[in-house]
């Protein structure tokens, strides 16, 4: 008989490209009998814009794409912290009356893999009850995105809010049998947290694109691509892509593409003397990217909040090892983790600031329009960085490796 697997979601679409695209599509595609627990707001299940499906994916428990899928409804499973955290020190199995516990527990499986605070407290009421009741002892892994909560974010969250999710998390670690991240920046946080927690990095990479052809750099128009969700006050700056795309078009034949965009019910409004210049494709299939990256010489980042956040100086975002992986070099700001990624392998450029600009943006894009020759070998580099260490592929056999240990009860206790 298939191992059962049962993936534990409770903010995430159940399209999410982490989650259902590669982490999912990955184990079913290798004998692992895979189920998702999902959350539907107001009764649909909702695609990684925010827009709702409602005219398909209405089942409560449906079969898609080989893996089953069961919902529930958001709105009856919104703990808060403090709530979560006397749960947990009362020790009583009862209290873990909330629908995804319960869903987790009728599937029986055999690994449970939550991806967020909420889910993962689901996925020790299950570990928990599993163990009183049937004295079964079910392995837990806890897939950290992010640092949540991020330690340098006030703006959202009140110190007393991030003083109780802190507790949580360490709380709920003592708990896990494996823990997973996407960068060595976030690995390194939990470590000095938990020295002998068991933990991996999955990076946010996509499958190695077949199809690839090297750019050669020798086409007048200089295109600059952004993948993703445009906001007004954090990353993806629409104010920023506006005034960056019209300097430089200013000054060289110029354009700007957008793969994404606003979240459902928003719209984008391009100022008139750019319309031309800037190529909206809105949100596209997981598998289309790359067909929409052929035209892009150059990727954008701007994580320009890092004040405000750790996990954006942590991040290894989706978007960056797309670039990569269609052989595109990345511009982007001084951020940790991409910056050291970016100087090691020589695959793109870094702003030396925190606070760029778009009129800094703009300098570097005409730099490099310049300087092809060096987009040229920045290019072959991102490309090959991704065929030998960083491509979905690869982190398939690393998942498949953590799985197999704690199936086979000889997962590492140490790590570097």
């Amino acid at each position: 008989m298939n191992k059962k697997i049962c993936m534990l979601v409770h903010t995430h679409s159940f399209l999410d490209s982490r989650i259902f695209k590669k982490e999912a599509k990955s184990l079913q595609r290798n004998g692992y009998d895979v189920t998702m627990i999902v959350p539907k707001i107001k009764g649909t299940l909702f695609d990684v814009d925010k827009k709702p499906f409602d005219k398909k994916f209405l089942e409560k428990t449906f079969i898609h794409e080989g893996i089953k899928i069961v919902t529930y409804n958001l709105e009856d499973f919104k703990p808060s912290a403090s709530e979560m955290n006397k749960n947990l020190e009362k020790n009583n199995h009862s209290l873990f009356n909330n629908p995804l516990t319960k869903l987790g527990l009728e599937e029986k499986a055999d690994i449970y893999h939550a991806h967020e605070l909420a889910s993962l407290y689901a996925g020790i009421g299950i570990k928990r009850m599993t163990k009183n009741i049937e004295s079964k002892n079910i392995k837990l892994i806890f897939d950290s995105h992010d640092l949540i909560p991020d330690p340098l974010d006030n703006r959202i969250l009140t110190q007393t809010k991030k003083t109780e999710m802190l507790k949580l998390l360490d709380t709920m670690i003592e708990e896990i049998d494996q823990l997973i991240t996407v960068s060595h920046s976030i690995k390194s946080w939990y470590i000095a947290k938990k020295p002998l927690l068991p933990i991996e990095i999955i990076y946010n990479s996509p499958p190695l694109e077949q199809n690839y052809i090297q750019r050669n750099y020798d086409q007048p128009r200089l295109t600059v691509c952004y993948e993703g969700h445009i906001a007004d006050d954090r990353k993806g700056s629409r104010d920023k892509i506006f005034k960056l795309t019209e300097d430089c078009s200013k000054e060289i034949d110029f354009s700007f593409k957008i793969i994404g965009g606003v979240l459902h019910g928003h719209t984008l409004s391009i100022p008139d003397n750019i319309k031309e210049n800037i190529q909206l494709t809105g949100w596209v299939d997981y598998h289309a990217i790359s067909n929409h990256m052929k035209d892009v010489d150059i990727g954008w980042i701007d994580f320009d909040d890092l004040q405000n956040s750790l996990n954006r100086s942590y991040a290894l975002p989706n978007k960056f090892f797309s670039y990569l992986n269609n052989g595109i070099p990345v511009v982007v700001n001084k951020c940790h983790e991409m910056e050291k990624f970016i100087k090691t392998h020589n695959c793109g450029l870094v702003i030396n600031t925190v606070k760029a600009t778009a009129e800094d943006y703009a300098e570097a894009f005409l730099y490099l329009n310049k300087n092809r020759n060096k987009l040229k070998t920045m290019s072959i580099n991102a490309r090959k960085v991704m065929e030998k260490l960083y491509s979905w592929d690869r982190m398939e056999k690393e998942l498949l490796n953590i799985y197999n240990s704690l199936l086979d009860g000889r997962q590492n206790k140490f790590t570097f």
